[in-house]
């Protein structure tokens, strides 16, 4: 079991930056490939990135590519997403989630791989 809260959301302008930040409780942080998804109002949730329990591969959604980073801290068991050039269509709930994977070096991209999710936190971008 793992445990996952979020923080980093709120209000920004088109242009500029945020940084989401996810906690992990537990001492097995390193077990699960960890991903970022988001939900905007009326629509499905949707996958923005997503890293390997290494930290070794990174994946990510073509409309956040070349400008979210994704990365981890497995000492610290936080993963993160840096979010630069913010657009008005970024404006979302973004769910931090966990991933049971053996493999070191993947991680899934698809919502129903995830096994343990965050509570969420809002980003909204102003035009």
């Amino acid at each position: 079991q793992v445990q996952l809260v979020e923080s980093g959301g709120g209000l920004v302008q088109a242009g500029g930056s945020l940084r989401l930040s996810c906690a992990a409780s537990g001492r097995t942080f390193s077990s699960y490939a960890m991903g970022w998804f988001r939900q905007a109002p009326g629509k499905e949730r949707e996958f923005v990135a997503a890293i390997s329990r290494s930290g070794g591969r990174t994946y990510y959604a073509d409309s956040v590519k070349g400008r979210f980073t994704i990365s981890r801290d497995n000492a610290k068991n936080t993963v993160y997403l840096q979010m630069n050039s913010l657009k008005s269509e970024d404006t979302a709930v973004y769910y931090c989630a966990a991933a049971t994977i053996a493999t070191m070096n993947v991680a899934p991209v698809g919502v129903y791989n995830y096994n343990y999710w965050g509570q969420g936190t809002q980003v909204t971008v102003s035009s």
